[in-house]
């Protein structure tokens, strides 16, 4: 909020709430110390919460209303829905008319409230309330949430448990209140931005996870006897053998309304209590994807760019799974998506659906494996060739060949790094001279957490962890790397040593679900072929000697990518640490 401390310093010393010296002391600190002045005396508990948003109200003119203890009717809370409300820190708890009271910590955030009015046609009365008043109010939704199965599965737990034969499961995934559960828990892993849901049978109950930013997290756990219905309604919406208990079986359904569009992989894995689900959810309606927004940027993107616009040769993308390798090939693919250009992918399974783009699913089963694939779309006139993974020596062949014969071939391999890369072709039977005249460009990827805007908290390093982080990284080596690199240009600089230099770490806030991080990026090394790396290749140099060589030509680690990223504020040392480590 817009409070300057000169506003709060002369209210309270009209108000003649504090003594004037207590006053005057601490506005001066507050000064010297660049903290809001409200801040620095709730913090010596001169004031508590209530009574500075009192007189923040007083001097912005907004009511102010404390809901700690109240109860909100469940038509209203929903007005707002609770990611929104989650968000934004605001609250609908009054309706008169076409009037809605919101209760908010920034009433003076217009856009939110303009949303919002758009969205109901209502006439928003914003007032002021405090952080625990949002918090208790959060903890409604919650509730509302749990009734809300709660009514559907005790109402119902009797129709819910499963017969056995064929008729009887098309019948329980009928149901309405399998159904609804299972709208439920779809809705809300959409509205949380899940990667993927997790519904894992055990002895007495069934436990839902969804994994959020990378890391699984418990969502609900529902009664035993729910579980038949919940997969034989998975199964109907999938397209799959409702009898079919023993075997595993793969499909996938789509989900389009309220302007999103959501396609769902589906993994049925039979286990020893009964039958473990785990559904992928893909986002097809998000659009405007960029290199940037992934995380690339300076040199490393300006040699990404310059190799995929070559009309020949390889780009590579490695990393372990889970890295983002499939959303980066994606990426490269809707630069490269323009009506002039064949492009056509070779997937296990097709991920997204693109515009303008062939897209083949691979099936072992009868033998539509990569490399038999492969070989059918070269006779189909393609300029720009994807394959979802060189798994085998038969398709790193055929997809080094078809980079020789004038395709772009865009294609992952599982290696820990860009440059064991190389070997790892040599090792699947690639002739070296034929790698070191075709790979264009190898990127090294793994997607770390994003710090919560909102809450991350600045700190230096002390002795110990300074010590800690050298066991992993050249430390000397790391810390010229900071001063050079032009993004960190004012925070480091020639003088600036491990001691002085800024790191952020997660605190935990609404706004991230206390999580201290909300989101996820990359963080890459990009390995250009030239001359050198090539005549290392032929000489069947190590991966190490080949990333020293790269490194000597400009190239960075994902490690220093992500420092650099750390300094940034953009995510912690901690994550960097986690998905480098080997």
């Amino acid at each position: 909020m817009r409070i300057e401390n000169k506003q709060l310093k002369d209210f309270l010393l009209d108000s003649n709430l504090l003594d004037v010296k207590t006053v005057e002391e601490n506005f001066e600190e507050a000064s010297k110390t660049n903290q809001k002045f409200g801040d620095l005396l709730m913090s010596k508990k001169l004031i508590n919460e209530i009574e500075l948003k009192k007189l923040y109200s007083y001097i912005l003119g907004i009511p102010f209303v404390n809901l700690e203890k109240e109860m909100i009717a469940t038509d209203i809370l929903q007005i707002i829905p609770e990611p929104i409300a989650k968000k934004y820190g605001i609250i609908a708890f009054e309706k008169v008319g076409n009037d809605l009271k919101v209760a908010m910590k920034n009433p003076e955030d217009l856009q939110t409230i303009d949303f919002i009015r758009k969205k109901t046609g209502l006439k928003i009365i914003p007032c002021l309330t405090s952080e625990e008043s949002i918090r208790e109010m959060l903890k409604q939704y919650e509730k509302s949430l749990k009734a809300e199965f709660g009514d559907i599965i005790s109402k119902n737990s009797d129709d819910v448990a499963a017969g056995s034969d064929g008729e009887d499961l098309e019948k329980i995934a009928q149901d309405l209140p399998i159904i609804r559960i299972v709208d439920t828990l779809l809705k809300h892993a959409i509205l949380q931005s899940a990667s993927d849901i997790h519904i894992e049978p055990g002895e007495k109950e069934v436990h839902v996870r969804y994994r959020i930013d990378g890391v699984l997290h418990d969502a609900m756990t529902l009664p035993r006897q729910v579980l038949e219905g919940l997969v034989a309604r998975i199964k109907v919406l999938s397209n799959l053998k409702l009898d079919e208990h023993r075997l595993p079986q793969d499909g996938r359904f789509k989900i389009e309304k309220d302007g999103y569009k959501i396609s769902f992989r589906v993994s049925m894995l039979p286990v020893f209590e009964g039958e473990k689900i785990v559904m992928r959810l893909l986002d097809e309606s998000s659009k405007g994807l960029t290199l940037e927004k992934m995380g690339l940027n300076g040199n490393a993107l300006e040699i990404v760019h310059k190799h995929i616009k070559r009309p020949n040769g390889m780009v590579l993308v490695t990393g372990p799974t889970g890295s983002g390798k499939t959303t980066t090939l994606y990426t490269i693919m809707d630069i490269l998506n323009t009506t002039e250009v064949n492009i056509s992918t070779v997937e296990d399974p097709v991920e997204y659906r693109m515009v303008r783009v062939n897209q083949t699913q691979t099936n072992a089963k009868i033998g539509m494996t990569f490399a038999a694939a492969l070989r059918a779309l070269l006779r189909q006139d393609p300029d720009i060739i994807m394959v979802g993974e060189i798994r085998d020596g038969e398709t790193m062949q055929i997809a080094v060949e078809a980079a020789m014969t004038g395709h772009l071939v865009l294609s992952t391999l599982h290696t820990n790094s860009a440059a064991g890369t190389l070997p790892r072709l040599l090792d699947m039977g690639a002739e070296a001279f034929l790698v070191a005249s075709t790979v264009n460009v190898v990127i090294g990827q793994r997607l770390v957490r994003k710090l919560c805007n909102e809450c991350k908290v600045a700190y230096k390093l002390d002795e110990k962890e300074i010590k800690t982080l050298g066991a992993t990284f050249e430390m000397d080596e790391m810390l010229t790397m900071l001063k050079n690199a032009t993004e960190l240009a004012g925070s480091v600089t020639a003088k600036s040593t491990w001691k002085n230099i800024e790191f952020y770490r997660p605190k935990g806030c609404e706004q991230c679900n206390n999580e201290g991080y909300h989101g996820r990026l990359g963080i890459y090394e990009v390995l250009e072929m030239d001359e050198t790396i090539g005549k290392l290749i032929t000489s069947n140099a190590s991966a190490d000697d080949i990333e020293n060589k790269a490194r000597e030509n400009g190239m960075r680690t994902m490690g220093e990518d992500g420092f650099i990223k750390a300094v940034s504020g953009i995510t912690s040392i901690e994550e960097v640490m986690r998905v480098t480590k080997e």
